[in-house]
């Protein structure tokens, strides 16, 4: 009976231990700014930003972009962007995650977000 309480244990800690479930929340983001305008997701969940790594994307015209985002189920993850080389002017959370918002964050899993206006 001792034996198989050692065997059981080890195996319900490595079920506990399971990462929570991969998901996806699809952007879509247009920029009716005439100058290149910079762009970042920030999960408010845990400390992660896409793309990741200190890159942005980058919005240099008037085209449609979309942004498929792996991420985590149930997480909240908001929209940052401001002009390049002038952070001051931004929507949503802005550069590095700094402001607060309205209407631009959404949960990974719960369906796309719709179309994201930059407007001049």
């Amino acid at each position: 009976m001792r034996f198989l309480n050692i065997l059981t244990a080890p195996a319900a800690a490595v079920m506990m231990a399971v990462p929570a479930a991969a998901d996806s929340l699809l952007w879509e983001v247009k920029s009716e700014h005439p100058n290149i305008v910079s762009l970042e997701f920030y999960s408010q969940d845990r400390d992660h930003a896409w793309p990741g790594d200190d890159d942005v994307y980058i919005i240099d015209d008037y085209e449609t972009h979309s942004y498929n985002l792996q991420c985590r189920s149930g997480e909240k993850i908001c929209l940052g962007a401001w002009l390049r080389g002038h952070s001051d002017v931004y929507w949503g959370v802005g550069f590095d995650d700094r402001e607060d918002c309205r209407g631009c964050c959404y949960i990974c899993g719960e369906g796309d977000t719709g179309l994201q206006l930059l407007n001049e």
